[in-house]
């Protein structure tokens, strides 16, 4: 193999698969791009049933995003700035859409409703934790109490 080169194989899904189930998140990332400061960022996000990302936008600085469900299903909910869902879409091979690109400030979040989720993610660089997302005030953050009924009523949100 090239060192150069990464093939996106079952083995790798199989493997990435394996670090979600040991997540206390319940998802991790595998990286292609080598570092935080590399532009684009590609990424396989492995997310299983159960994860909850807090709804966010990328704004400051203005970042798109486009995932593909390569493997099981993901919903990705839209939101308005008072936190209303305005639209919710069905990812993943026979969904409505095997994916989605997103333009900057769009307030989003993804659940999985299959046993997992495999995305391939890109979106720019660099990534800086502090102004990587703007978290959604309305929405309770990852580890709160309330954030397992408020996926919940997602999900069963028409």
């Amino acid at each position: 193999m090239h060192p150069q080169v990464q093939l996106i194989t079952s083995d790798l899904f199989a493997a990435v698969l394996e670090q979600a189930r040991r997540s206390p998140r319940r998802r991790t990332n595998f990286n292609f791009h080598p570092g935080l400061e590399d532009n684009p960022h590609r990424l396989l996000n492995v997310m299983l049933e159960g994860t909850y990302i807090q709804p966010h936008r990328h704004l400051d600085p203005p970042k798109s995003e486009t995932f593909l469900v390569l493997e099981g299903k993901a919903v990705i909910f839209l939101f308005d700035d008072e936190g209303r869902v305005t639209h919710r879409h069905t990812l993943g091979p026979g969904a409505e859409a095997l994916g989605i690109d997103l333009a900057p400030g769009v307030w989003h979040s993804l659940a999985v409703p299959s046993a997992h989720a495999i995305c391939f993610e890109v979106k720019p660089g660099p990534y800086t934790q502090a102004t990587d997302k703007e978290f959604a005030p309305w929405a309770p953050r990852e580890g709160d109490p309330g954030a397992a009924e408020y996926l919940r009523r997602l999900l069963d949100s028409p």
